[in-house]
């Protein structure tokens, strides 16, 4: 039987994982794909604390370039986007196939990356860089090669999903919740990266990136978190028959790409609004095949180490046949190179001001949408709260830059008593 040597840099959560899943099952994934993954070294700056994996102690290593003389194929888990780049791009002038779980680092230089895995030979694989253990950067790559793509709609972060059902299934506050799940361990002590958007923000990148074959970053893309969302919204969105999720969008709309991340409502009655707590979902539409849905774990030891070996068993199959690169990591494409502007885009739209209970309010705020040609699809006032009252107002499909002209006016207003609230409406 043929033998992969498989060497491991990042011994952290999810590099504890794929060691421990390649040292109980590799009998399983040989009768599989007829290829021994023997693992060789496993290299950390500290591989002394124990991770509740029996590493032979010939195998530990705190010399990442020892994992590059040691095997066939190296697997980068140690995060970032300075050492693991020099790592990998090490690894491919060496002549070793990579595999990654770094959704940043692709993000941010997946370009200077695909190059050079192409100019060296070599096979690149990163089905762990997005949704964890679901796989849908092989159901793009492959599954749904024949089709081109229309949409994608993701909900990619599990922290912020936990944070948004359990304010709309609790009635509890963000900043509560917040505390709860770094408690839990759903986020981290500085939860930046995964509550203002630019975790999903990576993965939305690469995944538009395999969809249109173009390398977009995140540079064009509007990002907003969940940071400053607020109880009422989700109460109101409910009301009216949406939830609110941190959503990547990706769109092709008359031959031109969309992205987006941002707290988006979608209805009740799409499947994607019933995925909830930590778990992730994505939904991509193509011409032929219609909408697939993608549902599971979306980070984790063992889920995200699931999807990390399942790219060294492709790569096995690749070894067996004695051919590389039979599925590139990235192809390029013709049509699309750019980004729509944010202000572009059109979309349904979810307004909410906090206005002052006199006479004429909603004539001077339905005048302002009126003179922007925003058409009003449902308005709810409840009945007096005081002093003060919330306007909620759903549109028809608006220019982004007329809605926010609008803001800037309503803003304005002698009545108005609050910043206006906008978050975007998906039909998904």
């Amino acid at each position: 039987m043929k033998e992969l040597k498989v060497g491991v840099v990042g011994f952290g959560t999810v590099g504890a994982g794929v060691v421990d899943n390649l040292l109980r099952n590799r009998d399983v994934i040989a009768k599989r794909t007829g290829v021994m993954l023997t693992l060789t070294c496993v290299a950390d700056l500290d591989t002394t604390t124990d991770r509740g994996v029996a590493v032979p102690p010939e195998l530990l290593s705190n010399d990442a370039a020892e994992a590059i003389r040691r095997s066939d194929v190296v697997v980068e888990l140690v995060g970032g986007t300075t050492f693991a780049k020099k790592l990998i791009l090490d690894a491919f002038a060496a002549g070793k196939s990579v595999v990654t779980a770094n959704k940043a680092l692709l993000a941010l230089h997946g370009e200077e990356l695909f190059a050079a895995a192409e100019r060296n030979g070599v096979d690149f694989y990163y089905e762990a860089s997005v949704a964890g253990g679901i796989p849908v950067i092989k159901a793009l790559r492959e599954g749904l090669v024949a089709n081109r793509i229309n949409r994608i709609f993701g909900i990619m972060n599990g922290t912020c999903n936990y944070i948004l059902t359990r304010m709309e299934r609790e009635g509890a506050d963000f900043a509560e919740v917040l505390a709860d799940a770094q408690r839990l361990g759903y986020a981290e002590a500085n939860p930046s990266l995964d509550i203002d958007g630019f975790d999903t923000a990576h993965k939305t990148a690469i995944l538009a990136a395999l969809a249109y074959g173009h390398w977009f970053g995140i540079e064009g893309m509007n990002i907003e978190g969940i940071r400053d969302l607020k109880l009422a919204d989700l109460n109101y969105a409910s009301e009216l028959g949406y939830r609110i999720k941190l959503l990547g969008v990706i769109k092709n709309v008359d031959g031109a790409v969309q992205m987006s991340v941002r707290p988006t409502l979608i209805p009740k009655a799409a499947l994607l609004a019933g995925i909830s707590d930590v778990f992730n979902g994505v939904m991509i539409e193509g011409d032929f095949v219609g909408q697939t849905l993608f549902y599971g774990r979306g980070a984790g030891r063992q889920a995200t180490a699931s999807a990390v070996v399942a790219d060294l068993a492709d790569l096995a199959l690749n070894f067996a046949a004695g051919t590389r690169r039979r599925i590139p990591a990235f192809r390029k494409g013709e049509q699309f190179d750019s980004v729509t502007p944010a202000g572009e885009c059109v979309s349904r739209f979810y307004l909410r001001l906090q206005v002052a209970e006199c006479p004429g309010v909603i004539a001077a705020v339905t005048k302002i949408l009126a003179d922007r040609q925003i058409s009003i699809s449902s308005l709810i006032q409840h009945e007096n709260q005081g002093e003060n009252v919330s306007l909620v107002i759903l549109t028809h499909p608006a220019p982004e830059k007329e809605i926010r002209g609008a803001m800037t006016e309503l803003s304005s207003l002698s009545v108005n008593r609050a910043p206006v609230r906008m978050f975007r409406i998906e039909e998904v």
